[in-house]
């Protein structure tokens, strides 16, 4: 089972946190230099102080939807201005499960452009053009395509920092993986149209649903033991990523006990 301490050792530059899932506060404990906390409505937004403290010893940015009120710097972005100055925000479009239907009609293009403030990092997903076009780091899901993607932007000239959010799961026992991961992975457009209706997504899947999410869990995420992680990483580096950040599926429990 992988340690907070080794984490490094797998490859990865940082860690990548949800705040209804865990205790921020315990990544202190992680050797990763970069902290990345996922937007999970506005009552979840760590404390001020939580994050000050976090940035003491950390790289720490919080993701920032540009249409959610609180965010919004063509209007209400109170909480984007009260971040604490050492945090700096991943600027993204905003997962419509977290935003009013208003927010979700509210231009993208401009709103990421106005947030931009030279030392910013993008979520590329669903965006990835206007992504390019803001300028900045660019933080791209881990998907089927994203060693080819690399690759593409750097031979296309693009020298910008590239960073890559990859779901993670650092062991080799399947079950563990599914239970981890299986959800998540089901909600992929190409898993879940492969997938038999109705198949359980745990470590109780079985058959033809079992092989079609371990599979996706090689495509969709970071799987297999510290060397096989530390491994595909290093492959991603070479294709141009600078920067990889694992989300921690399992939680923290098991990379700090």
């Amino acid at each position: 089972m992988l340690k907070g301490a080794t984490l490094a050792q797998a490859g990865l530059d940082g860690v990548a946190l949800k705040p209804t899932e865990v205790d921020v506060s315990r990544a202190a404990a992680l050797d990763v230099e970069v902290i990345t906390i996922d937007y999970e409505g506005n009552e979840h937004v760590p404390d001020a102080d939580v994050l000050t403290d976090l940035a003491a010893d950390k790289s720490v940015r919080v993701t920032a939807p540009v249409r959610a009120d609180g965010f919004d710097p063509q209007g209400d972005d109170s909480l984007l201005s009260s971040l604490p100055a050492p945090v700096d925000p991943v600027l993204v479009a905003g997962n419509p499960a977290y935003l009013t239907d208003e927010e979700c009609r509210r231009p993208v293009a401009p709103r990421l452009d106005a947030a931009a403030d030279g030392d910013h990092w993008v979520g590329t997903e669903g965006v990835e053009r206007t992504a390019l076009a803001v300028g900045g780091t660019q933080f791209e899901l881990l998907s089927r395509t994203s060693m080819r993607d690399l690759q593409s932007l750097r031979a296309a000239g693009f020298d910008g920092e590239l960073a890559l959010y990859a779901p993670t799961v650092v062991t080799d026992d399947e079950d563990a993986i599914l239970d981890g991961l299986g959800a998540y992975l089901s909600r992929r457009r190409p898993v879940r149209q492969a997938l038999p209706e109705g198949a359980r997504t745990d470590s109780a899947a079985e058959g033809r649903a079992r092989n079609v999410l371990l599979q996706a869990a090689s495509d969709y995420a970071l799987v297999g033991t510290q060397s096989d992680v530390a491994d595909r990483v290093e492959q991603f580096r070479e294709a141009g990523a600078d920067v990889v950040v694992g989300y921690p599926a399992r939680g923290l429990d098991p990379v700090l006990e």
